[in-house]
């Protein structure tokens, strides 16, 4: 069975990696680039069955000896926790997760040791964009001397990392999906419903991890506040009374996908571009923590004028 079967709309990458694997040529770090949710972490797990293909005993990949996913991480209470366990215990954070130091430590001290199962270790970097600067100049030595290992870094492209990490990866390129491909990826996932949503589509441009997601989000957002917030409000009290529900219904994380959702319903109701130019100002606002209803608030009343 073909491992990359799964993996739908990227023949390139498909191709490259699958080469490399036959004629034995695996390089010691790859630099997996694209838009989020288009299929590099999916990518990645296909090559790290093929990769493991020959090990004695085999495992679930991800619980296999040989293999170390990193994640960008929160710190709380003296741990560290990825986005999901974050979700999990229902945790919101201000500041972005990262790829910390101590992280690239724990991928030096796995890598000292030797394979135990099979031909080589691999670790996975995912977001690597999200990595601390002192945590990049370190990683910057295990890829200098990886080993018997291969490195795969996830990322959204190669400006988002340093450029010297670059240069030691042989980069994998990764593209957004056309629709027909959409259309396959998300009736195998079950999310054909999403089909029939254009605005989450156009938010995803391609990408059906992010349709999956906004899909999601989409599903968060009460009903009836849903309806008010994609018309424009008729007087300032009015956008008064919007901005007030959006501020206690939503956290910040929230709020910034509304944004987004926003811009694309305005924009197919052919509203002027102003709209769409005070709601980018709003996310720029929210990102630079100011008091979310007063952002709103100026926003919607902005939408009247």
């Amino acid at each position: 069975m073909n491992p990359f079967a799964p993996l739908v709309g990227q023949t390139q990458a498909v191709e490259l990696l699958t080469q490399a694997v036959i004629k034995n040529r695996v390089a010691p770090a790859y630099l997996f680039v694209g838009s989020p949710g288009i299929g590099r972490s999916l990518a990645a797990k296909c090559l790290i069955e093929l990769l493991f293909t020959e090990s004695k005993h085999r495992q679930i990949i991800n619980n296999h000896p040989d293999l170390l996913w990193v994640e960008p991480t929160y710190q709380h209470q003296g741990q560290r926790l990825t986005i999901a366990e974050a979700a999990e215990k229902g945790l919101k954070r201000k500041a972005p997760p990262v790829i910390r130091l101590e992280q690239i430590r724990e991928i030096t001290q796995f890598l000292s040791r030797p394979p135990l199962e099979a031909p080589r270790q691999v670790v996975v970097l995912s977001d690597t964009e999200k990595m601390a600067e002192g945590a990049a100049n370190a990683l910057l030595k295990t890829l200098e001397e990886p080993g018997q290992a291969t490195l795969i870094l996830i990322a959204i492209s190669p400006d988002s990392i340093l450029p010297t990490l670059v240069s030691r990866c042989q980069k994998i390129p990764f593209y957004r999906l056309e629709p027909t491909a959409m259309e396959q990826v998300l009736k195998q996932t079950g999310n054909a419903a999403i089909l029939q949503n254009p605005t989450i589509l156009n938010i995803a441009g391609g990408s059906p991890g992010q349709a999956i997601a906004a899909y999601q989000q989409l599903q968060n957002i009460p009903h009836e506040l849903l309806t008010e917030v994609t018309k424009k409000p008729q007087s300032y009290l009015q956008a008064l009374e919007i901005a007030k529900q959006i501020d206690k219904a939503l956290d910040t994380e929230a709020q910034l996908w509304l944004v987004d959702y926003l811009q694309q319903s305005y924009w197919q109701q052919g509203c002027q571009p102003s709209i769409i130019q005070q709601l980018e100002q709003a996310r720029k606002s929210l990102l630079c923590y100011a008091q979310p209803r007063l952002v709103w608030e100026c926003t919607f009343m902005g939408m009247c004028v």
